[in-house]
This record gives structure tokens, sequence and C-alpha cells, in this order.
């Protein structure tokens, strides 16, 4: 028979857990957000800087040696904030699912199939 408070319950649960999974996501979007503005306003600094620092270069030795050095650091600061990224990403998802954990481990134990029964060759 259906239990009208049981089914009230549930759905206050699972409005609550979509709730705070869009709240989760959208701080961790926004965090984000800010992130990549903070790296992009360095790295046009930084890229500044170095053509200013360029521009003063006497000799064609010294132009590929800053070059190369510019080239390697914006490299290694991408690679590393790339990683940032991708672990915020990462903690976005995990935070999003959080909510949903213990209802889906509990549907799934619920629907766990019968054990087939096995014929042994004669």
């Amino acid at each position: 028979m259906l239990n009208f408070e049981d089914t009230n319950r549930k759905s206050k649960e699972a409005m609550d857990a979509v709730l705070k999974s869009y709240s989760e996501t959208a701080k961790g979007l926004q965090a984000i957000a800010t992130e990549a503005t903070e790296y992009s306003k360095k790295s046009f600094q930084d890229a500044v800087t170095h053509f200013e620092t360029l521009s003063g270069a006497r000799s064609f030795e010294a132009v590929f040696e800053l070059q190369t050095g510019y080239a390697k650091s914006a490299y290694e600061n991408f690679v590393s904030e790339a990683t940032k990224l991708t672990e915020m990403y990462a903690d976005i998802a995990k935070s999003a699912y959080k909510p949903y954990e213990a209802p889906v481990a509990a549907a799934t134990k619920a629907m766990k199939p019968a054990p087939v029964a096995t014929q042994s060759a004669a």
C-alpha cells in the first residue's frame, strides 16, 4: 500500500539532494572561473613583461635565450594550471555525486539479481 508520508519524505530528500548538488556545482564552477581569470591576467602580464625585455635585447643570441626561457616558463605554467583546473573539475564531479551516493547504493543493493543456478557437467 502507498504510504504518503514515506513518499513525501523521500521526495523532500531527493529535492534536497538535487539542490545541494546544484549548489556545490555552482560554487565549484565559480572557483574555476576565478582561477582561470587569475591565470589569464598573470599570463598576459608575463607576456607583456617578456616583450618589454625582448625589445631591449641587443643580439640575436640574447633574443633566442630570452624567447627559449619564456616559452619554457609559459609551457610549465600552462601545464600546472591545466592540472589544477582538472583537479578542480574532478572535485566538482565528486561533490555533485556525493548527495546521490547513499540512494544509488541502496537502489543498487535492492536490485541485486538472484543467484543464477549453474549446471554442472556430468
